[in-house]
């Protein structure tokens, strides 16, 4: 096994992004180890965008360090080390052109690209159409990114990102958009993901503990650009570390395994 295999997937000390008088990150330590799967919680504001986009290397940290597989920022190829981290969020989704098939954009995940425009063999095909079938998306195969509902399309680009064998996949807020019912159901498909031994780790970014299944058994709680808290759910997630993250007296419960807050 190699060193990069067995390294922490992710490893950040001291980091920090300050712009002008304004800090963005502050001190953040975090370490993620191989089969862990993680929620990134906090209020609007508290850093989290800030935070996955700079492990994703589109913004720069002022201070501190930051290790992928043991491969360190600003001595790594970080063009390369990219590609193994995956990304979705709705910036990606607006990249992709309208006519643009189901088939067509997971096809484009091996080739780590979006509207592929190159070969496609016959092994992409079956690839593809075995990934969709998995998902529960075999009849969506042709039909186009402007007739797919939202709760398809991240299921889509999810199965893109696995064509992709991308080994880290951040899901910044997947369920802004979608309607109760299918947000339900994107959970329940979410939590199955996670659950794979064979699944990317996953960061799932939200400021609502609803949508931590139990897939996600690691929390990273931040407030104004800091840790409040990190590591195993159960120790993490209480009535009283929410109520400091989103300031305001808050209830944490829990019901068949599922977690609602309440606001008092």
């Amino acid at each position: 096994m190699s060193a990069m295999q067995d390294a922490d997937v992710v490893c950040l000390r001291g980091v920090t992004v300050r712009r002008g008088d304004t800090h963005l990150l502050k001190g953040v330590d975090w370490t993620v180890k191989p089969g862990e799967q993680w929620a990134v919680l906090g209020a609007n504001g508290s850093g989290k965008t800030s935070l996955l986009n700079t492990l994703s290397g589109f913004l720069q940290p002022t201070s501190g360090t930051i290790e992928v597989f043991g491969q360190r920022f600003g001595q790594t190829n970080w063009n390369e080390l990219r590609k193994v981290i995956g990304v979705i969020n709705h910036t990606v989704a607006d990249w992709i052109q309208e006519g643009e098939t189901a088939l067509e954009i997971v096809i484009g995940g091996i080739h780590s690209q979006i509207n592929y425009w190159g070969r496609i063999t016959k092994a992409d095909v079956a690839r593809a159409r075995e990934t969709l079938a998995g998902f529960g998306l075999a009849a969506a195969e042709n039909r186009t990114w402007s007739q797919l509902s939202q709760g398809e399309r991240q299921r889509i680009l999810i199965a893109r990102a696995i064509m992709a064998s991308y080994r880290i996949l951040i899901l910044d807020e997947p369920c802004a958009g979608l309607d109760p019912v299918a947000r339900h159901r994107f959970l329940e498909f979410m939590d199955g993901i996670a659950s794979r031994p064979d699944a990317p780790a996953l960061f799932l970014v939200t400021h609502h503990v609803e949508e931590i299944t139990p897939g996600f058994d690691h929390v990273l709680l931040l407030r104004q650009g800091e840790v409040l808290a990190s590591g195993r759910r159960g120790d993490v997630l209480d009535t009283a570390s929410l109520s400091r993250a989103y300031d305001a007296p808050v209830r944490l419960r829990q019901s068949a395994g599922r977690l609602f807050l309440e606001v008092e």
